[in-house]
């Protein structure tokens, strides 16, 4: 990974069925392991870019999908847990990565595992109301919050320039929901897409909430983004890749 740079490196990671769909968005439903039948490759990818960042930044939809889960290496693929510590070790990185939920509204359950566990250090970003919401909940004291001034919805740039504040590291893992990940290309702060591509075919119907791997934004056919692919992995049946967007 590139790191020598002014600001921080930001990458993303997701899966996708051969026709588009990163969530079938229905309850019980609605995670990546849907998408790509509970892969272990796709985990254990997943795991591997847990284990080399230092901040992993996801929306509250994107919470909502698995309100129990830890956003770390080893929840993901515990069979490989020591071999991400010690890679961790290896880089120089002694603390797992800072936790970032995104949330305008700060309607976030404070008990959830990911803030209550004391696994992850954990920011939240929010709007001034939202943090005022938060405060009132009683979040724990390992949670940080930081609301973001302004009406509407928060801007990709204002939350790296909360999660700068929070933390020094430089590389930063979005794992989404589609529309975060939207705002983080639409703003061009968006630097490599990892995407597992997934022998699945999900359908849909007119009008149906199934989601794609961006949503709320469009750039075809005025303003296109073309990635440059820099890495092609097979796993039995399914596709590893890395494209760059720099």
């Amino acid at each position: 990974m590139p790191l020598a740079r002014a600001r921080p490196h930001v990458i993303s990671n997701f899966v996708t069925t051969l026709d588009g769909v990163v969530s079938l968005n229905e309850d019980g439903h609605a995670s990546g392991g849907d998408i790509s039948g509970f892969s272990a490759q796709d985990r254990m990818v997943m795991g591997l870019l847990r284990a080399i960042a230092d901040v992993v930044i996801v929306g509250s939809g994107t919470l909502g999908v698995d309100r129990r889960h830890v956003w770390t290496a080893e929840r993901i693929y515990p069979g490989l847990a020591g071999e991400y510590r010690r890679l961790r070790a290896a880089l120089g990185k002694r603390e797992l990565p800072l936790m970032v939920v995104v949330s305008g509204s700060g309607r976030l359950d404070p008990g959830l595992p990911v803030f209550a566990s004391g696994e992850m250090r954990s920011l939240i970003v929010t709007s001034t109301a939202g943090a005022r919401r938060l405060r009132k909940t009683g979040a724990p004291a390992a949670v940080e919050i930081r609301a973001v001034r302004g009406g509407g919805a928060i801007r990709a740039r204002s939350i790296l320039e909360q999660v700068r504040r929070a933390s020094a590291g430089k590389l930063i893992l979005v794992e989404g929901g589609p529309r975060l990940l939207g705002d983080f290309y639409a703003e061009r702060l968006l630097d490599e897409q990892f995407l597992t591509l997934a022998p699945q075919i999900a359908g849909r119907d007119a009008g149906d909430q199934r989601l794609s791997l961006v949503m709320g934004r469009t750039f075809a056919p005025q303003r296109p983004l073309w990635g440059r692919l820099v890495d092609l992995r097979r796993g039995n049946n399914q596709l590893f890749m890395r494209y760059s967007f720099t």
